[in-house]
């Protein structure tokens, strides 16, 4: 009776070991890496003297990475309730910093991410978190990397540690959806910008380096769009493409109108919407919003903004 008393007791604290998050319902999993046995060189430090503290681990490690459909979330928003979640479950935060604290540009590029579109990180706006727990098996690690663009989240989750049965159970979107204090959705925060400003930037499309072919979707910019014109149908807007300062600017032009018109041509062909209200131009980088003298300045300087033109009023 004692033998099968332990072993129950030790099966149990072993299934303890599949630790699951609980992301909210308005998170998607966009990509996702297992590999049985592999090492992983945790941070556990800040950049400083030209190095990023690590502790290498080894065991089965999964890499997964989350978007939270939602505008206007702060980094602390993302990281709170995940780090709640790892504290109520027995893990021991070994290290946490936030962008230029850890290190900013050369903590960012010094820790292996999963690519974009898929993981997003603004090299001015990010958090780290990792942490451990010891269970039967032997030690379990987990990090977090969290970052945002205008529309929406990112997490990544790295998990190393005795092998899992279901490895892809790392984490699941269930919890309540996550917005913004005193936000609305997305599509609201678009037709709020268009209103008052007259413009609004769409944060969230994506472009391969180089080209003028829109990423494949679906993006909540165009649909927040979509919804707007459907609802005012004399309104007329224009789709303006924007570079950085890399490359002439003759080249730069011609690049920035050939995405604003392949954003145009996915409005009509997947969102339904009347060509007749649309309008596609480029500025090259005539018009930039930051510095492109920094990463974070030229990728806020690639993008596509959204123009009234013309209403019935």
């Amino acid at each position: 009776m004692i033998f099968l008393l332990l072993g129950l007791f030790l099966s149990m604290a072993g299934a303890a070991h599949a630790q699951t998050l609980d992301f909210p319902s308005n998170a998607s999993l966009e990509d996702a890496t297992s590999s049985d046995l592999d090492s992983y060189a945790m941070p556990v430090g800040i950049w400083a003297n030209g190095a990023l503290p690590a502790q290498v681990i080894e065991g089965q490690l999964t890499r997964q990475a989350w978007r939270i459909a939602a505008s206007g979330l702060t980094t602390l928003q993302l990281l709170r309730p995940l780090r709640e979640q790892l504290r109520n479950d027995r893990f021991r935060i070994i290290f946490e910093c936030q962008t230029e604290a850890c290190g900013g540009f050369d903590f960012r590029f010094g820790v292996e991410t999963l690519p974009p579109p898929q993981m997003q990180i603004n090299v001015g706006d990010f958090r780290f978190l990792s942490a451990e727990r010891m269970g039967a098996d032997g030690p379990e690690y987990i990090s977090l990397f969290v970052s945002r663009t205008t529309q929406a989240g990112f997490v990544q989750v790295t998990r190393v540690g005795p092998p899992q049965q279901e490895p892809e159970r790392l984490a699941t979107s269930g919890a309540p959806p996550l917005r913004a204090s005193g936000s609305e959705p997305a599509s609201g925060g678009l037709a709020d910008r268009l209103d008052t400003t007259g413009h609004a930037v769409l944060g969230d499309l994506t472009f391969d380096t180089g080209s003028s072919q829109l990423g494949e979707g679906p993006f909540a910019s165009l649909q927040a769009l979509a919804d707007y014109l459907a609802a005012f149908p004399d309104r007329t807007v224009a789709l303006v493409g924007h570079t950085d300062s890399s490359g002439s600017l003759v080249a730069n032009i011609a690049l920035s109108k050939r995405r604003a018109g392949s954003v145009l041509e996915r409005l009509i062909s997947n969102y339904g919407v009347s060509r007749r209200q649309l309008g596609a131009e480029g500025m090259g980088y005539l018009s930039p919003i930051a510095s492109n003298l920094t990463d974070a300045g030229r990728e806020a300087n690639r993008r596509v903004e959204v123009i009234i033109t013309s209403t019935s009023e």
